[in-house]
C-alpha cells in the first residue's frame, strides 16, 4: 500500500471502531477502504476482522461501568456468540461472497423495527407478564440464545450491522436499558471477532500492515465511541442506530 492508501486505512479504523461502539456497522467503512487499495474481498474481510478485534475489546472496555452486574448474563450469551463466531469464520472460507447477500438487509431491516419499537414492545411485553403473574428471563430465554447465535454466525462471516442485529434481539427479550444492552453488544462483538480472527489467522490469507493500521485505529475509535455512545439519551442513541441501520441496508443492497 502507498501512505496515502495507509493513512486511508488508518482513518477507516478510526471511523469503524468508534462506529462499532456506538452502534456497530464499522465494517461498511473498512470493507470498502480495503478493496480499494486492490485486495480481493476474501483477503480483506479477513483483513478487517482480525484488525477490529482491539477496537471491540477497547469499546467493551469503554462501557465497563454499564457491564456492572451483567457478567452472568454477558457468560451466557458469550457461549452461543463465540459458537456462532467460529461458524461464520469457516462459512467465510468455503461459501461464495454472495451467500448472505439477500438475507442480510431483511435482518437489519427487521432489527430496526424492534430498536424502534422497544419501548412500546417493553411496555406490552411487561403489562402480560403483571397479567400473568410472570417474571422476565433475566437471560432471555432459548430464543434470545437463538437469535444471538444466528447473528454471530453472521457476524463471523461478515458482520456488517451485527450489533443492531444484537441490539434489536436483546432489546426485545430483555428488560434493560439500551445503553446497558449496547455494552453487551460490545462484548459480544469483541467475542465473535475474536474467534474469528483466532480462525483465520490459521486458514486465511490478510495483509498484516492493513491488520495493523486497522487495528490501532479501531483501538482508538473504540474509546472514542465509548465517550460518545454513553452520553447519549436513550431516544438520541436510538436515532443513531435507525439512521446508520439505514445506511447499511443502502450499502448491503447496493453493492
Amino acid at each position: 500500500m502507498t501512505i496515502w492508501e495507509c493513512l486511508a486505512v488508518f482513518a477507516a479504523g478510526i471511523g469503524a471502531g468508534t462506529i462499532n461502539t456506538v452502534v456497530g456497522s464499522g465494517t461498511l467503512i473498512t470493507f470498502p477502504v480495503l478493496l480499494a487499495t486492490g485486495m480481493s474481498p476474501v483477503t480483506a474481510n479477513v483483513s478487517n476482522s482480525l484488525g477490529l478485534v482491539p477496537g471491540s475489546v477497547s469499546g467493551a472496555i469503554g462501557y465497563r461501568a454499564e457491564l456492572r452486574g451483567q457478567g452472568p448474563r454477558v457468560l451466557r450469551l458469550a457461549a452461543a456468540a463465540l459458537l456462532g463466531g467460529l461458524v461464520g469464520a469457516a462459512l467465510l472460507v468455503t461459501l461464495p461472497s454472495s451467500a448472505f447477500d439477500a438475507i442480510v438487509p431483511a435482518l437489519v431491516g427487521i432489527s430496526l423495527v424492534l430498536v424502534v419499537l422497544q419501548p412500546r414492545l417493553s411496555r406490552a411485553v411487561q403489562d402480560r407478564r403483571r397479567r400473568n403473574g410472570t417474571e422476565a428471563r433475566p437471560y432471555g430465554g432459548p430464543a434470545l440464545q437463538a437469535g444471538i447465535l444466528a447473528a454471530s454466525v453472521y457476524g463471523g462471516y461478515f458482520g456488517a450491522a451485527q450489533g443492531i442485529i444484537y441490539i434489536g434481539a436483546m432489546g426485545l427479550l430483555l428488560q434493560e436499558t439500551l445503553q446497558r444492552l449496547n455494552a453487551v453488544k460490545n462484548v459480544l462483538t469483541a467475542g465473535v471477532n475474536g474467534v474469528s480472527a483466532l480462525f483465520f489467522l490459521f486458514v486465511a490469507a490478510f495483509d498484516w500492515t492493513a491488520v495493523l493500521l486497522i487495528a490501532v485505529g479501531s483501538a482508538l475509535g473504540g474509546q472514542l465511541g465509548a465517550r460518545i455512545g454513553r452520553k447519549l439519551a436513550p431516544g438520541a442513541l436510538r436515532g443513531v442506530i435507525v439512521a446508520v441501520g439505514v445506511i447499511a441496508i443502502a450499502q448491503l443492497v447496493l453493492r
